[in-house]
Parts: structure tokens; sequence; C-alpha cells
């Protein structure tokens, strides 16, 4: 079935609505979370997204994982896998707010470089107008693919990781 791919200007309601997605899965998970971080394009003040918090919560320890995945399908996240082969373990909500979770170990590469990525768009108001200008761009050109619109801003998203400070290289 096609993913639709609806880009939606910045709503000022996403910060909120991620606290109380945070808050849920901190009781949820309970002492297995280390840290719950809002990420993707809806936690950029002022950048255009589809309408679906992103949420990365890293995990005290990699033994965690199996339990924490059993919780999340239990609470009614439908299960996506490990989607970037990186023990980083997707969940979708379709609940209000619609979220998607990453469940992720300590020290996970995938997490890093999607904090840096969110920072630097923070940081940089070009780098964030160009990215939301390409992801208007490649909303009308994949309006029902949503895994060729993510596959396309890979590009963009590595060059702005590349040049960042914060990466690390």
């Amino acid at each position: 079935m096609p993913t639709p791919v609806i880009v939606v200007g910045y709503d000022a309601a996403w910060p909120d609505r991620f606290s109380e997605v945070s808050q849920s899965l901190r009781a949820l998970l309970g002492d297995a979370v280390h840290a719950v971080d809002h990420v993707g394009s809806t936690a950029v003040p002022g950048l255009a997204a589809k309408p679906v918090i992103d949420v990365d919560v890293t995990l005290c320890s990699r033994e965690r994982i199996e339990a924490a995945c059993r919780c999340m399908a239990d609470a009614g996240y439908g299960t996506r896998g490990n989607r970037y082969d990186d023990d980083m373990w997707a969940f979708l909500s379709k609940g209000e707010p619609a979220c998607r979770v990453y469940l992720c170990p300590p020290e996970n590469e995938t997490h890093r470089r999607r904090l840096v990525f969110r920072d630097r768009l923070r940081q940089d108001g070009a780098l964030r107008a160009a990215y939301g200008a390409l992801k208007q761009r490649l909303s009308v050109q994949f309006p029902l693919d949503g895994d060729a619109y993510t596959a396309a801003k890979r590009s963009f998203i590595e060059a702005a990781i590349g040049s960042s400070p914060l990466s690390g290289r």
C-alpha cells in the first residue's frame, strides 16, 4: 500500500505533542529508558514536515531492547522492524498525535547522526530553508512513495552532517 507524502508548514504545537509522547513512553518503558529525544523535521522550529512526531528512545543497555519491543507491541504500537540494520527498532502509532518511535541501544550511530542533523538544522537558517524547499519538491515528486521520498533526501542529509562541526569527523 502506498505511503502518502504530505508535508505541511511548521506547527508550534509539535514540541508539546512530543512532550506528551515522551511522558507516555517513559511511563511505558520505565527504567529501561536512558533518554528520549525529539528528532526529525517536527523537532526543528520553522521547518515544514510530515505531521508525524519522530522520537528516538535510547535504552540503558542493548539487553533491554527485546523486552522494550514487547512492551511497545503490547501497548498497540505497530512494529516496523530493524529499519536501519543498526539495532534501531521502529514502531508506528497512528493515534493522535501520529508518531514513529525508534528504540536505540546506547551509542547508536544512526541516533547520533539524527541528532547532529537536527541540531544543524536548528542552528543554520539557510540550511533549514534549503531542506524545507527540498522536502516540498520531493513531496510533489513522490506523493505516494514515502520510501522514495526518504531516499531522495539522503544525499542532502549526508552533506549537511559531513559539513557539521558536531559530526565528530
